[in-house]
């Protein structure tokens, strides 16, 4: 069985740490190491389909269980930091594995980043027309007149923080922020679009390749924003033999097939 937790929203932080303990499933409320055989593992919530499937094909291989959580990777770490248990933690950015690095919750020595993405721009695919993003684009009007663009949360959620860079090299930050919905997570964004509520939006490739009524009408050019990298590192009192065998598993071979199959680039 492949368990999947919910994501926790950013309201949760405020009840603080005993509230965010009542909320998590009751099977991590112990150490993973006490847990046997079931790995536990929080993971940017642009990795949900991959390592659904990863962990299926581990089940497969193994016979052994593994448990997600998907968020954003600002709210996993935020979860860490207020003492909920996992074994792994996967970020879609450098920023928030180096905080967790920094707080002493997580194992640099254990990182690895075998994969990256790209930034899309995305509109509801019934109104879609293809354009070319560049420093001549004009965001402003492509929207029109009372248009949102959906992404992440632009101060925390890396989506958001991606986007936010793009659009400020590009010299379209100032022109649109105002107009700029937060979302808590790449697929909250994403989910804006699919109900046609935003215009269009700001997301990774991959999360619009599985999405619904939605279609990629441009690339972010490369040079706009910093390479989207997901680096994946070993809970800090969480090395223990079921951990590090899943850890392991996520480079390999079988993991390699899944992360191309949905459109990840090795690194």
């Amino acid at each position: 069985m492949i368990t999947v937790l919910p994501a926790l929203s950013r309201r949760v932080f405020v009840l603080g740490a005993l509230s965010l303990a009542l909320l998590i499933a009751p099977q991590l409320q112990r150490p993973a190491a006490a847990q046997g055989e079931t790995p536990v593992v929080f993971a940017a919530a642009s990795l949900t389909n991959a390592f659904q499937d990863i962990g299926k094909a581990y089940k497969e291989k193994t016979g052994k269980d593994v448990t997600f959580s998907f968020a954003a990777s600002s709210a996993l770490a935020k979860q860490l930091e207020a003492g909920a248990p996992a074994g792994i933690f996967a970020s879609a950015d450098l920023k928030w594995m180096d905080y967790t690095d920094e707080k002493g919750l997580t194992l640099k020595a254990t990182r690895v980043t075998p994969i990256g993405n790209s930034l899309v721009l995305i509109m509801p695919a019934d109104k879609a027309k293809d354009v070319k993003i560049d420093k001549n684009f004009d965001f402003s009007a492509f929207i029109g007149p009372n248009g949102k663009i959906s992404t992440g949360l632009t101060d925390s959620v890396p989506i958001g923080v991606y986007a936010k860079t793009a659009l400020t090299n590009l010299g379209q930050w100032d022109k649109v922020k105002d107009r700029v919905v937060g979302a808590e997570s790449v697929r909250a964004a994403l989910a804006l679009v699919e109900r046609g509520e935003a215009a269009a939006g700001i997301v990774y490739s991959t999360d619009a390749a599985v999405a619904k009524n939605v279609k990629v009408v441009a690339t972010f050019p490369a040079d706009s924003h910093p390479p989207v990298e997901y680096p994946f590192e070993i809970v800090k009192g969480q090395d223990n033999a079921a951990t590090k065998a899943f850890f392991e598993f996520l480079t390999g071979p079988e993991a390699k097939a899944i992360y191309a199959k949905y459109g990840f680039v090795a690194k």
